[in-house]
């Protein structure tokens, strides 16, 4: 077997923004995008002096991507900025497999109808950061079911697989995780970098891709597609990975009591999402409004050099700006004065996140969970210990009770919706 070279072909680290020439390279690095480049000397080169077009896939695995995806989604939006073509690779081929890079067990696997109407939902959010077209650095979406629905097997095997090497696939932390912890790892997962690399290859092949960006778990996978490329087609590709995102306390980003920070509003209220990034640790302030908004450097190292409770404006700048790129306008400004006349006034915005409860009302414990501000009955109950559930303004202590409506209720200072 044709085994491929062990180890990233020319990994390099990033250099000092001032060394980049090219304006892609630099905007990534001043805004703290980049983790490991494979050749960060030609790919600047490439950059400075043509159109680099560049993919990331996204599997389809919800209706709705979550704020997880946002840096990757962010990263194709500064490929354009810096006047480069973004390609947006939708999974509705590896999507019925599933990435199993870092995961614990193997996903579910999906039927077509649910891939096809999770790929038609989360298409509407990428219109929000990226503008589609036909010309040179205009985005497109692409599907790799286009190509991977119709490969062959046997022919498969001879052309791609004789490039694969068992023993460096089985090296890759993704795969020894699993097996670390002698946890299941089928051969139809272990399957998805080989057509993850394949993609690449077509990419560059059908759409002349230069370039594929992803995190930094996903840094074997590119660079196997990179090989692949340069074995099948004689094409030098390049690779940029971004850093793991966590918050200050530790946390993974996108994550939060409720659950996953839906992009899309039908997954997630406006509200909830503006008030996700109002939420923001004090020490995440500046690197999230690099990351996540269009804010100029000196304004943002400006926002991030305030102090005690003026760090406040800095994060509700940081709400606006996030949720006026994936929500709109109307929605950052509905979602920004619902919080100003819930937490300055005391009253009750009409964007919060409403529980019906009817005439009868809701035991409290309930009410807790089913309007999002806990996970189970145990959790609520905990949190009413603690003294930290509110109907209007009354801390409740008894878990018997029995909320009705109209009123507000709160989960501690920043969780608030409406019994109706």
């Amino acid at each position: 077997m044709k085994g491929m070279t062990p180890g990233p072909p020319h990994a390099n680290r990033p250099r000092a923004m001032t060394e980049y020439t090219s304006d892609l390279l630099r905007l990534l690095d001043s805004r703290g995008y980049i983790h490991q480049i494979t050749d960060a000397e030609a790919l600047d080169k490439l950059a400075a002096t043509s159109v680099v077009p560049g993919y990331i896939g996204f599997d389809p695995t919800a209706p709705s991507l979550h704020v997880g995806s946002l840096v990757q989604i962010m990263l194709l939006r500064r490929m354009q900025q810096s006047g480069h073509k973004p390609i947006v690779l939708m999974g509705g081929g590896t999507g019925k497999i599933g990435d199993p890079s870092f995961k614990d067990e193997a996903r579910k696997l999906m039927t077509e109808d649910v891939i096809a109407s999770n790929v038609a939902s989360i298409k509407r959010v990428f219109e929000r950061f990226l503008t589609f077209g036909d010309g040179p650095t205009d985005a497109v979406m692409v599907d790799n079911a286009d190509w991977l629905d119709k490969l062959e097997y046997i022919p498969f095997l001879r052309e791609v697989g004789q490039h694969f090497s068992i023993n460096r696939m089985l090296s890759f932390d993704s795969v020894k995780l699993r097996l670390d912890r002698e946890q299941s790892l089928s051969f139809l997962e272990f399957n998805y970098m080989i057509l993850q690399a394949y993609d690449f290859m077509e990419l560059a092949r059908r759409r002349a891709c230069r370039l594929q960006m992803g995190g930094s778990d996903q840094w074997g996978n590119i660079v196997n597609g990179i090989e692949l490329s340069r074995r099948m087609l004689g094409t030098e590709v390049f690779g940029v990975t971004t850093p793991l995102i966590t918050t200050a306390d530790g946390g993974k980003m996108g994550k939060t009591m409720s659950g996953a920070v839906w992009l899309n509003e039908e997954s997630l209220p406006a509200y909830d999402y503006w008030q996700f990034w109002r939420n923001t640790h004090d020490k995440d302030v500046g690197r999230f409004l690099k990351l996540f908004t269009d804010l100029p450097l000196d304004e943002i190292a400006r926002l991030e050099a305030l102090e005690g409770q003026e760090i406040n404006q800095a994060k509700i700048v940081l709400a606006n700006e996030a949720t006026t790129m994936c929500r709109g306008v109307s929605a950052a400004a509905a979602a920004a004065e619902t919080a100003r006349r819930t937490f300055e006034e005391g009253q009750a915005g009409g964007d919060l996140p409403t529980l019906a409860v009817g005439a009868a009302g809701i035991n409290i414990l309930d009410a807790v969970v089913q309007i999002g501000f806990a996970a189970s009955r145990g959790e609520a109950k905990r949190k009413l210990e603690e003294g930290a559930v509110r109907i209007d303004g009354a801390a409740i202590s008894d878990p018997a009770h029995v909320a009705t409506a109209p009123a507000k209720l709160s989960l501690g200072k920043k969780k608030h919706g409406l019994l109706a």
